[in-house]
């Protein structure tokens, strides 16, 4: 699932970012990625160049929780806070 996983950023690189959300989506009930903090990461990236802002601030703040790492916690934190602030998209940090 890992693999698909990154097979799934491979193809929203080459063919955008919807094309890598439907394979991220077909994911999302696999169990041995339940807990994998970087399916939701993924998924609120591809949300966010999308222009989805509310959902991506929301899978960045589940990610956020499944990690044990403080400072992957804090990106992930502020990718969320960013991707809810319309002031902060404004300047391209999403």
């Amino acid at each position: 699932p890992v693999v698909e996983l990154n097979r799934a950023v491979a193809v929203a690189m080459a063919y955008g970012p919807a094309a890598g959300l439907e394979l991220v989506d077909a994911l999302a009930d696999e169990p041995s990625l339940q807990s994998y903090p970087f399916l939701p990461a993924v998924r609120g990236d591809l949300l966010a160049k999308l222009g989805r802002h509310r959902e991506a601030s929301a899978e960045f703040q589940r990610a956020a929780s499944l990690t044990q790492n403080a400072r992957d916690r804090e990106l992930l934190l502020e990718r969320a806070d960013v991707s809810g602030d319309p002031n902060m998209r404004s300047v391209g940090l999403v």
